[in-house]
């Protein structure tokens, strides 16, 4: 075989999720090959032109935690930050970002093509390359993946494949009545993957995504549009960034209207997701418009952001504008909105259906349970948003890399990272539309803020591997420096008490402290930040962690693979059989499953200390 061809893991796909799958396998010393059909598009950000937000935002940092590149391609090029909720309490705030979208993509290729161990090959994905598993136990992979072959008849080998197709997979575009094969406008589907996934027995379903049109920025009226500026002071979503200062880009605030709306409801019949069309489930909370006019009757005008694409282009995004509807028809519809009538359309939208795998078919690793080495990541586990995306194809390439090293995998719990919650949501619960981060997702969001995403997770991540003797040296800094000043906090008194004390009133913020303490002027201003929510929040914080700390004993109660459930006469059918679709590995998790009940996680207790 071709050495240039041998490799020990496969990422197919160089978008958010294969850039991020990629990296973390070569930073885990694999020989690893990013296959995608176009280099000129990685990274590319299909839709908004923004990282972040809430929920999303965290993930971000927990990806930069972790070591992964996300956090330092906005820091590098984004046109503005803003950190979003902060009129609620601290585990609800996001940091979002807007960014330059061409900028963005070529940071990304430039660190992919600079990684050690990363090669990249613009070559078309067709089909995977399988063997018979050789353990055909209960519960067990029937087949295992050694490869991969392209259009061209090319086949790649490697021990591991993480699959991070996007919407791709059989991808089409609708605008209108008009119908094309694409896994974006103007770029054609994946075609064969899909099909070789049926033949190994997956289960292949349809999503529908949608996106909105792109305006010619000089030809909107901003007089009559509410301005969105940026944060005077950003703050950084890398660990790695004491600072950023950039020239920032304001964004625009416009509102649909009731003609607007009318006009909408009168040709509903002309809009594909109505029409019968398209049939698959779209988001449910990134709607399009003719869906939102429908689903909220009573409301007679919706939010619409005009986003910059960029600093050296005049493209704007018109974020809340998704829609399905025909080219003539978005002509008409733009031009009703306030600032927008004499507004040029650049790039019609359009909404795409595309293939996904439903997530129960996965383990908590990411790796599939019909093929084993086979690992799945991104938009293909029904998931939307870039943030989701380069999560999951850290998780991947990272257990993809560890298990050929005979290593135990990277599964990160609900009380540790977003990332976890994510996953454990997908593969326990599934879905049955696209999934989205919401900070309500989580159980314990107090102790799963964005500013700590570091001290949760960046030791994990050199335990791992993941994490480089630079950003190690930093955290350890940093670790030392708050506990010094936690220390000096305790010990810091004036006539009302402790600072400690002092700082935990509500009114209190850290320059007032600074003031009344001269001792601890000079903190920069994340470890400030931290040291103020750990104080204020102490007692909520440590009700948690006994939360965590009493139901530990089912997370860590692990079910042996293979468990063969309809051998246990008393469990309730459907219990059995909930339980062998989704093959928990942990009660825990198992107690997670919808339909299972605390009797039934009681009985298996039983039965797996016998």
């Amino acid at each position: 075989m071709n050495p240039d061809r041998q490799f020990d893991v496969i990422v197919v796909g160089a978008g958010h999720a294969g850039c991020e799958a990629a990296l973390a396998a070569a930073r885990l010393g694999a020989r690893t090959a990013l296959l995608t059909g176009s280099l000129d598009t990685v990274a590319k950000m299909s839709c908004n032109p923004a990282i972040g937000g809430v929920g999303k935002g965290h993930i971000v940092r927990e990806i930069d935690a972790l070591g992964g590149a996300m956090g330092r391609a906005i820091d590098s090029t984004a046109i503005q930050f803003r950190i979003l909720n902060l009129r609620k309490g601290p585990a609800m705030h996001g940091p979002r970002a807007q960014a330059d979208k061409a900028l963005y993509s070529q940071w990304m290729k430039r660190t992919l093509e600079e990684a050690d161990n990363l090669f990249l090959r613009q070559e078309d994905v067709a089909a995977l390359l399988t063997e018979p598993a050789a353990n055909t136990a209960a519960g067990a992979a029937r087949s295992r993946v050694v490869g991969v072959r392209t259009a061209a008849g090319v086949d790649y080998l490697a021990g591991a494949v993480v699959l991070c197709c996007g919407t791709f997979l059989r991808g089409l575009t609708h605008c209108g009545p008009i119908k094309i094969p694409g896994g974006r406008m103007s770029e054609p589907p994946a075609v064969g993957v899909s099909e070789s996934l049926e033949e190994l027995g997956f289960d292949v379903r349809r999503f529908k995504t949608g996106t909105p049109p792109r305006l010619n920025g000089r030809t909107i009226d901003y007089s009559v549009c509410e301005i969105e500026p940026g944060d005077e002071v950003p703050t950084p979503f890398s660990f790695m960034n004491d600072s950023i200062s950039i020239e920032s880009i304001p964004c625009w605030m416009t509102w649909t209207n009731p003609r607007l709306h009318e006009f909408i409801r009168a040709r509903f019949a002309e809009a594909p997701v109505f029409s019968g069309q398209i049939r698959s489930t779209g988001p449910r909370y990134c709607p399009s418009i003719e869906t939102k006019v429908d689903r909220f009757a009573d409301k007679d005008r919706h939010q619409l952001y005009i986003e910059p694409e960029g600093r050296l282009t005049h493209e704007v995004y018109l974020n809340g504008f998704s829609t399905s509807f025909g080219r003539d028809i978005q002509d008409v519809m733009v031009r009703m909105i306030a600032g927008l009538q004499k507004a040029e359309i650049l790039r019609y939208a359009y909404a795409i259906e595309y293939d996904y795998l439903p997530p129960g078919q996965l383990r908590l690793s990411l790796e599939t349970k019909l093929c084993a080495g086979l690992y799945i990541a991104g938009q293909l586990n029904g998931t939307t948003g870039y943030e989701e995306a380069a999560a999951q194809g850290l998780i991947a390439g990272a257990n993809a890399a560890l298990a050929l090293a005979g290593r135990d995998p990277l599964v990160l719990g609900r009380d540790e990272a977003y990332i976890g919650v994510m996953i454990d949501d997908l593969v326990t619960r599934g879905v049955d539309e696209p999934y989205r981060m919401f900070t309500s997702r989580a159980e314990y969001r107090l102790l799963l803020r964005h500013d700590n995403a570091d001290r949760r997770l960046t030791p994990i991540g050199r335990a791992a591997g993941l994490v480089g003797d630079a950003r190690w040296e930093r955290f350890e800094r940093k670790v030392r420096r708050l506990e010094e000043l936690t220390a000096a906090l305790e010990a810091a008194h004036n006539a009302s008490g402790s600072a400690m004390k002092y700082l935990r009133r509500p009114e209190v913020e850290w320059p007032q402290l600074a003031a009344a303490f001269p001792e601890f002027g000079g903190v920069s201003g994340e470890i400030a930040r931290e040291l103020s929510i750990d104080a204020k929040y102490a007692g909520y914080i440590e009700r948690q962690r006994d939360q965590i700390a009493q139901a530990a004993r089912w997370e860590k109660r692990r079910i042996p693979e293979g468990f063969d459930y309809g051998a246990l006469e008393h469990l309730r059918s459907e219990a059995k059989e909930k339980l062998q679709a989704v093959r928990p590995e942990t009660l825990g998790q198992a107690a997670r499953i919808s339909g299972i009940t605390p009797a039934d996680i009681a009985f298996l207790m039983v039965v797996l200390q016998k």
